[in-house]
This record gives structure tokens, C-alpha cells and sequence, in this order.
């Protein structure tokens, strides 16, 4: 593709939803809160694997090549005058595959503060008190303490995300990522979407940062978490005090490893 391909991976609940919404309404780019891209990768990995019996007729000449088609054809109806960011928690993880197959490509990540991510998912589920969610297996008998505890593992929404942000941040490619602060991009919007077309060698364009509503109501509905990607009319930061218990809160406070210069010195934070 003339333009390109690049990604969005973020931390869940850190303003990648509103970021997609805005590059979105940009006539050059092409961007959705989420992509199947991904996992059709990912299937073809397995497809190609040692775990598929055929996979002794497939070669690194052939693996290749249907590996990267899996971006090409995806994204081809798109159109080749278009900037294409994708979108998925996952790709933090593959950053190698997608050094060989775009290298021009980079990443995008939204951070935030993990105690507000997490006062963030907490009251999402708080709204809406009659509805089970399948963010937390559609179990009854949650609270606070144990939803946290659900989000923070291995394998959770936070813990899994968090995971894979360190392994990119402190990997060999990490010149290929760009780490946005929640508060950056909805204190000064403006600033960050010209350092982010900077950084992927786009021309800046002129925003209206009043008027990027979104919503996918049947997709959130789907899984029990209504409002899980509502993006409000004007992007703005709202202060807010925290429901969560204080313990509770200041648990995270030592997650935000990229505010450390010192620690990753090469790291790009807007």
C-alpha cells in the first residue's frame, strides 16, 4: 500500500477507542476501534505451524509471503491512498513479525495510569448494575476486590495488555513505538495528533476535537459491557475522584514504567 500500514496497541481503557475515532475523520486514514486483522493472523500462524500435520509441505519461502497477505489483501479494498492504522491489544506482542513484513511500520500505544484504568472499568460495570459482563465471565458474585484481581492476571484484560506493553517497550523494536498518555490527548489533542502524524511521516491535519462522537452499542451489549467504547461528542479531560477503595487504587502505583526516561531512554512518550 502506497501510504502504509501502521498499528494501534494500547492498554484497554487508555483512549484508543477516541483515537481511532479521530484519525478516522481524516479523509487519508482509515481507522476502527478494533480489527480482525489479528486474529486472522494469528490463525494463519496456526495454519502454517508445526501443529498443523501439513504444515511439512510449507516452507519459510511460502510462510512468509502468506503472512504478510494476510495485511495486504486485508487492507487492500481499503485503498492505496490511504493511511491504514489497525487495531488490536495483540500487537504489541508480535512486533518482530511486523518488523519483517512492514518495515516502515510503527506502533501506537495509549497509556494511562493503571488505578484509573481500573476506576475506569469499574465504573463501567457500575452503570450498569442489572447486566452481568463478559469482561468478568458473566459471573454474579463480584466485587471491587476480586474484579481487580480478575483484570490484573496474566492472562486479564489489564494484566495481559500491561505484559505485552513492557515486552515491546523493552524489546529491539521499541524505536517503532510512540507511547500516548491518556491525558495528553484529551488535554491537548491537538499537540498529540501532530506528533503522531509526525512520527508515522503523515502530513498534520486540522481536527475538530468538538465533534468525534462514537458509539457501538450492539457490539458492547454483545458481551455485557454497554458503553465499553462510547466516545463523547467533545474530547476533554474530566477530573474525576476515584470509587475505588484507597488501598485498592494506590496498589498500581508503581505500573507506569515508561514515565521512567532513565529506565527505557529511547522510548518516545508524547
Amino acid at each position: 500500500m502506497r501510504h502504509g500500514i501502521h498499528f494501534i496497541s494500547s492498554l484497554p481503557r487508555a483512549g484508543s477507542t477516541l483515537l481511532a475515532d479521530i484519525l478516522r475523520r481524516n479523509p487519508r486514514c482509515h481507522a476502527m476501534m478494533t480489527s480482525p486483522v489479528s486474529g486472522i493472523y494469528m490463525a494463519m500462524q496456526m495454519a502454517v505451524s508445526r501443529k498443523n500435520e501439513a504444515a511439512v509441505f510449507t516452507n519459510e519461502a511460502q510462510m512468509r509471503p502468506l503472512l504478510r497477505g494476510v495485511f495486504e489483501n486485508y487492507d487492500a479494498p481499503i485503498g492505496a491512498e490511504r493511511l491504514v492504522f489497525d487495531t488490536s491489544r495483540i500487537w504489541c506482542t508480535k512486533l518482530p513479525s511486523l518488523a519483517d513484513h512492514l518495515p516502515a511500520a510503527k506502533v501506537i500505544c495509549c497509556v494511562r495510569d493503571i488505578a484509573w484504568i481500573m476506576d475506569s472499568i469499574e465504573r463501567l460495570i457500575r452503570r450498569n448494575p442489572h447486566e452481568l459482563s463478559g469482561l468478568f465471565a458473566f459471573e454474579a458474585g463480584g466485587i471491587v476486590y476480586t474484579r481487580s484481581n480478575w483484570l490484573e492476571q496474566k492472562d486479564g484484560l489489564v494484566g495481559f495488555a500491561l505484559d505485552a506493553l513492557r515486552v515491546a517497550c523493552f524489546g529491539e523494536h521499541a524505536d517503532r513505538l510512540l507511547l500516548v498518555e491518556y491525558e495528553a490527548l484529551t488535554r491537548e489533542p491537538a499537540r498529540t495528533l501532530a506528533a503522531i502524524y509526525y512520527f508515522v511521516g503523515a502530513a498534520s491535519v486540522t481536527h475538530d476535537f468538538n465533534n468525534v462522537e462514537y458509539a457501538a452499542h450492539e457490539s458492547d451489549l454483545s458481551i455485557g459491557a454497554p458503553g465499553l467504547h462510547t466516545v463523547a461528542r467533545r474530547v476533554a479531560f474530566t477530573p474525576r475522584p476515584s470509587i475505588l477503595p484507597p488501598e485498592l487504587f494506590h496498589r498500581f502505583e508503581g505500573d507506569t514504567f515508561w514515565r521512567d526516561p532513565a529506565a527505557i531512554p529511547h522510548l518516545q512518550v508524547v
